[in-house]
């Protein structure tokens, strides 16, 4: 498992303000999406950190619960950060099920990775299928034609989309963008990149 990104000592977090626990917020790696708030003692929070995998106190229990023990949905931990009084923490994690014991992504409603979080779901989902059977997945047939057919695919795209915008309504120019942004997720996946370099040049042009 990888390790856990911590920039911090855990003998600065003030477990003292809430009577030895400190929420934590849990946040999608990828999505964004909020998926639960827990509670954690300094046990569950070295726990955690540690073992790289969720783990919390629970009040309802008086003791320590590692989220998957029984279900099998587990929080696998990609960072844990404080927030500016070192009294509450953010895990952002990957998760294996649901977070919610509801049988739901989220304990926060219904909705699976709002906003642009569905561009990261997106490409969780065509790394699955570039996987699968090409009789049965179109992302597999695509795949197996090469980096060419998949550049193509989006130069086609490109155009339908830029010509959707001269010419057609609205709605032709959603769904052309939106065939393009999934060819464009497929090339990446081909070329063993994530979303995350696109984005990653992005934030280094605000500068």
């Amino acid at each position: 498992m990888t390790a856990v990104t911590v920039d911090f000592d855990i003998e600065t977090i003030d477990f003292a303000k809430g009577d030895g626990l400190i929420p934590a917020v849990v946040q999608d790696a990828d999505t964004l999406q909020v998926l639960t708030l827990a509670y954690m003692d300094k046990a569950a929070l070295a726990e955690t950190i540690d073992s790289g995998q969720a783990t919390f106190f629970s009040r309802s229990r008086g003791g320590r619960w590692r989220k998957g023990e029984t279900s099998g949905d587990f929080l696998n931990v990609v960072s844990v950060t404080p927030d500016c009084d070192a009294d509450a923490v953010v895990l952002k994690v990957r998760p294996v099920g649901n977070a919610c014991h509801l049988n739901r992504v989220s304990c926060f409603g219904d909705e699976v990775a709002p906003g642009v979080g569905q561009l990261a779901k997106l490409e969780r989902t065509i790394a699955i299928r570039a996987a699968a059977d090409p009789q049965e997945s179109w992302t597999a047939r695509l795949m197996q034609q090469g980096i060419k057919r998949i550049a193509q695919k989006v130069g086609e795209e490109g155009v339908e989309t830029a010509l959707a915008a001269t010419a057609g309504p609205d709605a032709e120019v959603a769904s052309e963008s939106a065939d393009l942004i999934y060819h464009l997720l497929v090339l990446l996946q081909a070329r063993g990149m994530k979303l995350k370099d696109v984005i990653d040049v992005l934030k280094s042009r605000e500068k």
